[in-house]
């Protein structure tokens, strides 16, 4: 069995903890097995692993997440990096051409597809083996898993089951987001919800590719990405195939994609830094910044700051974030890359000059960042803590202690290699 794992999305639902560059599946705000926190990303690979599955995993995602999957997860983890984001079906085609092209996978293997931010029981794992089993023996062509529903939802798509041959359980259609007097018939029929969990053999995804591209390589469909079709694996491939089956799955299963759900899941109380907080009631904080939140008397609240902003929401209100955070137009202040960290701690930007911005840089001992250049800009670093060495390939190398100064000018080549643990400001001044 192969495993391919979708790490799609933003998660501006779960503003301001999560931004562009930092996805909700990379936040550690979950609990680990050990008591040390992990992302949701991190708690289904250990899952994987916990359930049998073997090692054979390759996560399907866009180029901004590749330090943050690096970083979580580890060198030996396949990454396959989507040239541009164009929806489930163009990125499962993708990644099903890299194992068969690349990785030279035979086509009768079976490949099995989940989201990456998925928080369920290890029971949800294990079903996957029996998945796997009914494409070995060859009952369907695509095997579905279908999640026991314990209310009528409007929020999911539900798999409508037709007729059971030797106790395997075929499927008759799907209905997508049905009104609540809809889902309760549904349910009554036994229609399950759509997890977005598919398993097939990799030739079938190859003879489907095969009509949508005249590639022949993984460099060529890299290379013409943009003219797959933009649209959903469901779309395209689930919704036009005659031969599908459902393995029920029953148990934990939530979508953690916002604060009310997530709020819910991880109980009320106090997360972060500089924390004082009363609350009367079921009120969440998670706080991220250097600064204190102190919140008294507060009942039925999510409060969530970080470099980005504060969040103050009833749990009610929270699935409607999304549409007011895309009318921020500011980007990130705070990124996780493979050399590090850093954090913007000001903007300024005023009639009388050029615009400057200030960024604290977390390096841990032996990362090592290289530019080809700052274009457009003059950058002046000043050590905090630590030790770092500067590569100037103009003027050569240089050590930098606590209270150390070096001006770079615009479009200097540089590098920047962390001699310790340290701590730096980088201001930089639009010229």
């Amino acid at each position: 069995m192969h495993i391919i794992l979708l790490s799609g999305g933003s998660g501006k639902r779960l503003w301001p903890l999560s931004n562009e560059a930092r996805s909700k599946q990379f936040l550690p705000i979950l609990q680990g097995t050990d008591g040390k926190p992990e992302s949701m990303v991190q708690r289904v690979y250990r899952q994987i692993q916990e359930a049998g599955l073997g090692d054979k995993v390759t996560v399907a995602a866009g180029k901004a997440q590749h330090d943050s999957l690096r970083n979580q997860l580890g060198n030996s983890i396949t990454i396959v990096l989507e040239p541009e984001r164009r929806d489930t079906f163009p990125a499962i085609a993708l990644s099903s051409a890299y194992l068969s092209w690349e990785k030279q996978i035979p086509l009768d293997e079976v490949v099995i597809v989940l989201p990456v931010d998925v928080y369920a029981d290890l029971e949800y794992f294990k079903t996957l083996g029996k998945m796997e089993k009914l494409i070995k023996q060859g009952f369907s062509d695509l095997v579905l898993m279908g999640i026991e529903p314990d209310h009528p939802s409007e929020k999911y798509g539900y798999i409508v089951p037709g007729k059971k041959i030797n106790g395997n359980q075929s499927v008759k259609g799907f209905v997508e987001k049905p009104e609540k007097t809809k889902a309760e018939a549904l349910i009554c029929e036994g229609a399950c919800w759509n997890g977005g969990v598919f398993a097939f053999q990799l030739g079938y995804l190859m003879n489907i590719l095969a009509k949508h591209t005249k590639a022949t390589t993984y460099s060529q469909l890299y290379e013409t990405y943009s003219l797959l079709k933009k649209i959903s694996f469901d779309y395209e491939i689930v919704e036009n195939a005659t031969s599908i089956a459902m393995v029920p799955y029953k148990g934990k299963w939530k979508d953690l994609g916002t604060w009310d759900i997530l709020a819910t899941e991880l109980g009320p109380g106090c997360r972060g830094k500089g924390l004082i907080a009363e609350p009367s009631g079921s009120t969440f904080i998670i706080n991220e910044l250097d600064i204190p939140i102190i919140a008294l008397g507060t009942d039925d609240l999510v409060i969530a700051a970080s470099p980005d902003g504060i969040l103050v929401t009833s749990p009610s209100k929270s699935p409607v974030l999304k549409k007011y955070v895309d009318t921020i137009s500011t980007s990130p202040r705070h990124e996780e890359l493979l050399w590090g960290e850093y954090t913007i701690i000001d903007s300024t930007e005023t009639s009388e000059g050029p615009k400057t911005y200030t960024k604290k840089v977390l390096m841990a001992l032996g990362s090592f960042r290289e530019f080809s250049f700052h274009k457009g800009s003059d950058t002046v670093i000043v050590v905090v803590k630590g030790e770092i060495e500067i590569q100037r390939y103009a003027e050569g190398t240089q050590k930098m202690v606590p209270l150390d100064t070096l001006r770079i000018k615009e479009n200097e080549d540089f590098a920047i290699r962390s001699i310790k643990d340290s701590i730096f400001l980088e201001v930089h001044r639009e010229v």
